[in-house]
Formats: structure tokens, C-alpha cells, sequence
């Protein structure tokens, strides 16, 4: 993530008119023994065992007659948050519709260690900050928690904060499900009811761990996907999309769909990446059971689902994290490790344990509650260096006298251990731009544990390269080849994303030199060389149609460039190695491993060719792969292959259907003659600006 928009708004949520509230007398609730259980597994009964202990210690001035005292949250749930490994702290913190004595109500719990009265406020008491006071925990945990009767799912409120140093303010619930539309900023008491039919995907899921499986990845800002035209342009909702969107995926080909932050937050033009109510998904769509409804559709078509998740960073609005108990309990109080000044925003204070079991779990709550398939952590290098966009004197050391942050590389380590330790089957991937060591490596082989690296040099290299004139690309092949020597160093995905097609980047069809048709051929091999290419892949939404304006989030795409002919033919291609790239193991098998690769030929500068070999396990499976980077086609241009035999032309970039000039091979039979050091010959036509895979035939 780069140059996302800070967050502005600070509103004080809905106010309204005051609602019955049946007064009561605090009173303890049956105790029962809990049993210890690991820590990504707390305690799910958790109801502690001297809770009348508790009330005889609780601070008198705390006891308020409209709250009930009872708890989820055991003696041991206070121990793991304290260490920092209570990661389903989502089951305690929050609001929990449930009954009490025969009462419908609310249960709160909210940690707030440096405050001296917490008390619920919203529309039901007419937001009086003294009617519904919080009782504190006896054991200095600094969580305060107690039962509201007749507050029941759909109530708006907001925690009224006195903190120790007289600093008060009314800020919304961190563990909230489900928040007030924007800008209206309280969180409203929700369920977590919903009936999933994705079984069949989730046990699938589980018996292909650690299988090698196409990894075709479509990125989406969901608000400006597609909008409703007919209803002033409005944004689809969770539920429309799941009528458009599976349906749109599978046409394409794309097995998985990665959506920019969905989770609450109060800036549009931030995209997500300010995010606020880090256990909800932003309520500008619909509901949390609608959001689940989507994954639940998306599932049921076979494609995956990602969820880029912001552990970097949080806005400063005032609802929000930020001063949350009139500390800087969430961030670093020193702004040189708690501020950060490209965003506008606040760090995370990776050191204080608590924070720590806040992150994990987060990122635990969507894997679970939301069955998503992996999570795209953003914005990992500013997490990893102290110095990140900072000068001289504006950074502290860490306690080595080095840049490296200690604390985050801990903690990011920690979240890999317990996301693949509860779901082995899931993704994680690093949104990783510098050459920081091992980002997809094991941690206990010194690695930070991550599945997958954006592979930022590759993207950097490859859209520098394609801007250049095609009569200059002879002197810079080096640019189109260098990513291969260090492409199996890390687990890589090779990103064409959503950073690449705004503020004054332009789109990536008009980063293509030449006229209109070297142009769409342009971005056809890049396309295809792209799948061609060792790694993962990832498209942002737009671009499989060569959409000709930056990406603007306050629109739909142009979708109305279908008509015409070279965006549908780019389209087609797309659906075609999208195709190709799923049915072919040779392309996907090896994905991270040398043995899956081999140049046939790496410096034919002069003519601007590449040649190299895609391979599966199987060695039996292979495809030949011929890239010409210029508008000048070559007949009967003669590559050195090791199999003698026919090859099968599975895809070519430059065929009619695809708008291209049909320059194309069918079949080819390798013949007995030395070639790049191999015993056969292969004789191929090289289309202009086009790009073609050959099969070898089994």
C-alpha cells in the first residue's frame, strides 16, 4: 500500500431518543470451572471461577443498578491476554447478545486499563454516560464488563471513557461485528448467527494442504467493481455481488479474488487501509451476514477468497483506536516509533502484549468466522524498519544500534505461527518491496513464515521495460530477464496491482508505447509472459479488459469498453491463459522451484526474444515458451529443445481472437539438430509483440 488518503472524519456516532431501560440489581451468576486449553483455543466457556470474589474486590464507584454483573472471561483468558497468546480474544471483548435471569440483553467487555469509569452509551439511554457503568475486573487487567438487559442486536453505542488523567472521550467498540454506515461512527450490537454451505470447499481445502494448485488472483476494490447506475451510481451490495461476481470470476478464469481491506473504515478515499472497526466489514455494503453470504457464494463457485489485512497502521480519528483509554494504549507514545508520517496514522505498539493477542486474533476472526482463505498482509517493509520513510534523527534504534524492527519482526513471525498452526490450509502473503531475507521462509528456519512475496522488483522491471519503445528494448534485456536469477530466492506472486494504475501512473494499457494496436499487443504479452513467468499471479480489477482511465475508486470500471474490439479481445485472452494456466501443471506445479525452469536461450538482444522451458513434476510435462518483444515477426525461428517429438501451439497472445494479427504455429515437429547446447530443433513463427506456448506432446 502507498499514498492511501488519511482519514478525516471524527463523528460522535447517532444520537437518539432515550429507550425504556429496566432497571436492575447487580448480581453474580452461577460460576462454573473452566478448562485449559492452548492458547489459539482459550477457554470458550470462560466463565471465571471466584465471581464473587470478583464483586467483593470490584471498585464500589464502578457499580452501576442498570448493569448485571456476569463474564465470559476466565482467570486463565486474563493470563493469555497478559502474555500476549490469547488469540480468539473475539469469543471475550465485544458485545455479545445473550439472556441473563431469564432477561434479553448485552454483555460488554471492553479492556481499558488506564480508565476509571466505562460506561455504555447509546440511543437506548439516550447516551447518558452515568446510567449503564461498567464494572472493572478485581485482577488489574483493566477489562470492565457487566450485562445490559433490553439491549438487544441492532442497538447503536459507544464506550463513554473517564480516563485516570481526567481525559474523557466516546469511542467505539474495537471487537464491534458491525458499525454505523459512515460518517455516523458508533458500533451497533450484533450476532454472529449465519449457515454456511461451503463445506464441500472447506474440506477440499484441507485435503489438497501443501498441494501445488493454480494460483490466479484477481484484485478488487469492492465499492468501485461495478455500481448501480439506474440508483444514482451506487456500489453493489455484499449480496448483489454474490450474484455478479462468482459468475464473473469462473468466465474469467481466475481461481481466487483478493479485496482490498473490507473491513470498517471511515474515509472512503482511504480504500480500506484506515481501518477502524477491525472486526467488522464495513457496513457501506450490507451486513456481516451479508459479507459472510458472499465468501459463502464465492465458495460455491471454487473460488478462494483473500483479505488484505492492515496490521501496519490506524487512523487518528477520535472514535477509533488511537488514545483509546487516555493513553497510547494501542500505539507507541513515542511518535518516532508511533507515528507514521507517510499515512497520517498511527503504529501499532507491537511490544505491549495485549496488542499483540489484539492483532493475531483479528486476523484469526476472519479466517474463522469468515472461512476466507488467506489473508495479504499490507505494507510489511514499513513494519520491519524503524527507519521506514524517516530521516536522520527522526527514528529510534533498535537496542542493538540497528534499523530492523524487532518488535513487528516478532510479532509478524508470531501471527504466521498461529494463523498456519489453526489454518494450515490457508495463504498468508507479504506485501514486501526491499530485499529483506527469507519474508517466505519457515520461522524456524529465521524466516518471517509467509506463504507468498509480492515479487515488487519483477512488477517494477517488467512495466519499465514495456514502456520503452520496442526499437530500444535490445538494450535493456537485462530488465526483462534479471527477475529469473533471483526468482526462486523467495515464494513469489507476481503483482500487477491496484499501486500501479493511479495517481498519475496511468492505466496499464496506456503504459504501452505505439500506436492503438502495439499498444493492446503490448499488453497481451505482458499478459502472457506473465503466466508464463515462475510465481503466482495477481491482476487488478480493470485490467483483464485494458481499461483505458486510472483506476478512480468514487466510480464503476468502464466496463462499456466491451464493445470494442481490442478491449473484448483482451478479455479473451485473458479467459484463455487463465484456462491454460489452470489445465497445465508445467505452468503451476514448480511455481517456487528451479527444477521448474530453464532458459533455452536468455540473449537474443538483437532481436529482443526470450526463450525458456515451464516443467511439472512429470517430466513429461513441458511447455516451451517464446516471448518477442517487438512489432517485427520472425518465420521459422530456431530454438534448441532436449525432446524430439511434436509440440502443440496451447497459446498464443497473437491470435485473431484476441485482436491480434494471427500470426500462429499449430503443430511443430522437433527434428535431429543441435540447438543452445540440446540435441533437437524446434522451428516456430514468432508473432509481433506476442508471446507463445508450445506443448510438448505426449
Amino acid at each position: 500500500m502507498k499514498d492511501k488518503k488519511t482519514s478525516t472524519t471524527s463523528k460522535s456516532g447517532t444520537r437518539g431518543k432515550t429507550a425504556a431501560s429496566k432497571k436492575t440489581t447487580s448480581k453474580a451468576t452461577g460460576a462454573k470451572k473452566t478448562t485449559k486449553s492452548s492458547p489459539v483455543a482459550a477457554s470458550k466457556k470462560g466463565v471465571s471461577e471466584n465471581v464473587e470474589n470478583q464483586i467483593d474486590q470490584t471498585q464500589k464507584a464502578e457499580a452501576s443498578p442498570t448493569v448485571k454483573f456476569t463474564t465470559r472471561i476466565s482467570d486463565y483468558d486474563v493470563h493469555l491476554l497478559r502474555e500476549g497468546r490469547h488469540f480468539k480474544l473475539y469469543e471475550k471483548l465485544g458485545s455479545f447478545p445473550m439472556e441473563l435471569d431469564g432477561e434479553q440483553g448485552t454483555y460488554f467487555a471492553v479492556w481499558a486499563p488506564s480508565a476509571k469509569k466505562v460506561s455504555v452509551v447509546g440511543n437506548f439511554n439516550g447516551w447518558n454516560r452515568d446510567s449503564h457503568v461498567l464494572m472493572v475486573r478485581f485482577d488489574s487487567s483493566g477489562i470492565w464488563e457487566g450485562f445490559i438487559p433490553n439491549v438487544n442486536k441492532g442497538e447503536v453505542y459507544k464506550y463513554f471513557i473517564l480516563s485516570n488523567n481526567d481525559y474523557s472521550v466516546e469511542k467505539g467498540d474495537p471487537f464491534a461485528l458491525h458499525w454505523e454506515v459512515p460518517p455516523n461512527t458508533a458500533s451497533i450490537v450484533w450476532d454472529r448467527e449465519f449457515k454456511w454451505n461451503d463445506k464441500k470447499w472447506m474440506e477440499e481445502r484441507k485435503s489438497t494442504t501443501g498441494q501445488s494448485r493454480p494460483f490466479s488472483v484477481y484484485e478488487i476494490h469492492f465499492g468501485s467493481w461495478r455500481r448501480v447506475p439506474e440508483d444514482g451510481g451506487r456500489p453493489l451490495t455484499y449480496r448483489e455481488m454474490a450474484s455478479q461476481l462468482p459468475e464473473y470470476l469462473n468466465e474469467m478464469g481466475f481461481t481466487h479474488v483478493e479485496f482490498l481491506p473490507i473491513m470498517e473504515h471511515p474515509f472512503y478515499g482511504s480504500w480500506g487501509y484506515q481501518v477502524t472497526g477491525y472486526f467488522a466489514p464495513t457496513s457501506r455494503y450490507g451486513t456481516p451476514q451479508d459479507f459472510m453470504y458472499l465468501i459463502d457464494a464465492l465458495h460455491s463457485a471454487g473460488i478462494g477468497v483473500i483479505l488484505d489485512w492492515v496490521p501496519s497502521h490506524f487512523p487518528s480519528d477520535q472514535h477509533g483506536l488511537s488514545y483509546f483509554d487516555g493513553t497510547h494504549l494501542f500505539e507507541h507514545q513515542d511518535p518516532r516509533k508511533g507515528y507514521h508520517p507517510d499515512w497520517n496514522s498511527y503504529i501499532f505498539n507491537y511490544n505491549r502484549n495485549e496488542v499483540r493477542s489484539f492483532l493475531i486474533s483479528n486476523a484469526l476472526y476472519w479466517l474463522d468466522l469468515y472461512h476466507a482463505d488467506g489473508l495479504r498482509v499490507d505494507a510489511v517493509a514499513s513494519m520491519l524498519y524503524l527507519d521506514y520513510s524517516r530521516k536522520e534523527g527522526e527514528w529510534i534504534p533498535n537496542e542493538y544500534g540497528g534499523r530492523e524492527n524487532l518488535e513487528a519482526i516478532s510479532l509478524l513471525k508470531q501471527f504466521n505461527e498461529a494463523v498456519h498452526l489453526e489454518f494450515p490450509d490457508v495463504y498468508t502473503i507479504a506485501e514486501e518491496s526491499t530485499a529483506w531475507p527469507m519474508v517466505s521462509k519457515p520461522t524456524y528456519l529465521g524466516g518471517l513464515g509467509f506463504d507468498m512475496k509480492w515479487m515488487m522488483g519483477w512488477m517494477h522491471d517488467s512495466l519499465e521495460y514495456f514502456s520503452k519503445d520496442p526499437v530500444y528494448r535490445q538494450y535493456h534485456q537485462n530488465e526483462i530477464t534479471f527477475s529469473i536469477i533471483y526468482a526462486f530466492t523467495e515464494q513469489f506472486m507476481l503483482p500487477l496491482s491496484h499501486d500501479e494504475v493511479v495517481h498519475g501512473k496511468n492505466s496499464l494499457i496506456y503504459k504501452m508505447p505505439g500506436d492503438e494496436w502495439q499498444q493492446f499487443a503490448n499488453l497481451r504479452l505482458l499478459y502472457g509472459y506473465m503466466y508464463a513467468h515462475p510465481g503466482g499471479k495477481l491482476l487488478f480489477m480493470g485490467s483483464e479488459f485494458g481499461q483505458t482511465h486510472e483506476w478512480k475508486h468514487e466510480g464503476s470500471l468502464d466496463w462499456h469498453l466491451l464493445q470494442y474490439g481490442n478491449h473484448s479481445g483482451v478479455s479473451e485472452m485473458m479467459k484463455a491463459v487463465n484456462k491454460v494456466y489452470k489445465n497445465e501443471k508445467a505452468l503451476y506445479e514448480l511455481p517456487f522451484d528451479e527444477a521448474g525452469f530453464e532458459w533455452i536461450d536468455i540473449n537474443d538482444s538483437s532481436n529482443s526474444v526470450i526463450s525458456f522451458i515451464r516443467k511439472g513434476k512429470d517430466e513429461r510435462e513441458r511447455i516451451v515458451v517464446v516471448c518477442n518483444f517487438t512489432p517485427h515477426p520472425h518465420y521459422d525461428y530456431k530454438i534448441g529443445v532436449s525432446h524430439g517429438g511434436f509440440y502443440d501451439e496451447i497459446f498464443n497472445s497473437d491470435s485473431s481472437q484476441f485482436g491480434g494479427s494471427n500470426c500462429l504455429n499449430g503443430s511443430r515437429e522437433a527434428y535431429q539438430a543441435e540447438s543452445h547446447g540440446r540435441p533437437f530443433s524446434l522451428s516456430v513463427n514468432l508473432p509481433p509483440l506476442g508471446t507463445s506456448f508450445m506443448k510438448l506432446r505426449s
